[in-house]
């Protein structure tokens, strides 16, 4: 006869499986759901003729011109007579035409951009998925590549992770199979143009037991992996983005190894500030590591943003003032405040650049974009600084 803890023992299993078949179904419903929701709503942004000609450097204008004797093709009208709007591809095929692509020089390196922090709920993603989609509003060639198997920054692009990708579509193979030369096989394209994606699954976290194993058995050269797949496509970009995951794994380490440029997104709270110095501390002990193997990173700038910052509370005005004094000129001067319009775009599986109209109100999009277009015009001026070919370019515009 089974004792009272027995019976005890086989309820409790019997209500995690009655738990687990409940969450499963609702989870099928949410993934059916957010499915066609995204099924509508993932296209390019578009932008009217005004934005248009600021962001590819002509005239209205000259635009208009261009349209009038062919070089350009004019957007298609509404019912009610108006311009649709122009497409990111449009606007490049605009670039194209005028010469005001900003292309990095061949004899440039590539940009590859990390954003960095072991802790997690500090906003990576956030910005990693704007600053990329940011870079490729302005012309430049990008590849975000999502190494956090969690896959949030996929996400943000209509994917949900472990339904519609399997693991060779993202970095695992790479990593765990030495043949494979290159990463092309992983790049997908986005619904914004000249902006690629190499995804994250959950299966992605397998990845690092595996690397770790093969570590300890004296494999350090693994961590100099991933590198090499960015060294394999880097032609083909601009600026890579990677977004590793909030830890000290084999996986981040290969992301440190890789990048040339860190930004370390730090909410001005005691706790994620404690964490920040932790991080600091251990990334210097982890780039001494690095160089018993040849591997240390190599990089051009070290900046930190900001993030989730609530202006509604004092505490965090003093941390902001505080990190401005530490850190100085590797701090970003304007910070990425907390908004609904961001947290809005994301529960629809979308971020807030590639929104028609505000989700909340026009003064609150305007505000989030001020914000979001701040941090990202800095980071864009550091990569540009690291191109000898715009360093003319920047002294024109008062910014070398």
């Amino acid at each position: 006869m089974a004792s009272a803890v027995d019976q005890v023992r086989d309820e409790e299993k019997l209500d995690v499986a009655a738990l687990a078949s409940r969450s499963s179904s609702v989870l099928e419903r949410l993934r059916s759901s957010a499915r066609s929701a995204r099924a509508g709503e993932r296209r390019e942004p578009t932008f009217p003729i005004g934005k248009a000609a600021e962001l590819v450097g002509r005239t209205t204008a000259a635009i208009r011109d261009a349209e009038a004797d062919g070089r350009l093709v004019a957007p298609p009208r509404g019912e009610n007579n108006r311009r649709t709007g122009y497409t990111l591809a449009q606007l490049n095929d605009m670039r194209g035409t005028f010469g005001t692509r900003p292309w990095r020089e061949a004899s440039d390196p590539c940009s590859i951009v990390a954003i960095q922090n072991f802790k997690g709920g500090v906003g990576k993603s956030t910005v990693s998925v704007h600053l990329a989609q940011y870079l490729a509003i302005r012309g430049y060639r990008v590849l975000l590549i999502d190494c956090d198997s969690q896959g949030s920054a996929t996400t943000l692009f209509g994917y949900v992770p472990d339904l519609d990708l399997t693991e060779d579509e993202t970095l695992y193979p790479y990593l765990r199979e030495g043949e494979r030369e290159t990463l092309d096989y992983a790049i997908k394209k986005t619904h914004f143009d000249g902006l690629d994606l190499v995804p994250a699954n959950l299966r992605l976290f397998q990845s690092e037991y595996e690397l770790a194993a093969r570590m300890a058995r004296g494999q350090g050269t693994l961590l100099n992996r991933l590198a090499q797949g960015i060294a394999s496509v880097s032609d083909l970009y601009d600026v890579v983005v990677l977004d590793p995951p909030p830890a000290l794994g084999a996986i981040s380490l290969s992301v440190l190894r890789a990048a040339n440029a860190l930004v370390v997104p730090v909410p001005p709270t005691v706790m994620d500030f404690s964490s920040t110095a932790a991080f600091l501390a251990m990334l210097d002990e982890t780039i001494e590591d690095l160089k018993s193997y040849d591997l240390a990173p190599q990089l051009s700038f070290l900046r930190f943003v900001a993030s989730r910052v609530d202006e509604n509370k004092s505490m965090q005005k003093g941390l902001l003032d505080l990190m401005r004094q530490l850190y100085g000129n590797a701090m970003i001067r304007t910070p990425l405040k907390d908004s609904a319009e961001i947290d809005n775009a994301t529960a629809r599986l979308m971020t807030v650049y590639e929104l028609d109209g505000p989700m909340t109100s026009k003064q609150v999009r305007d505000r989030c974009l001020t914000y979001l277009d701040g941090v990202c015009g800095e980071i864009e001026v550091d990569i540009r600084r690291t191109w000898p070919s715009h360093l003319g370019r920047l002294r024109k515009e008062g910014l070398a």
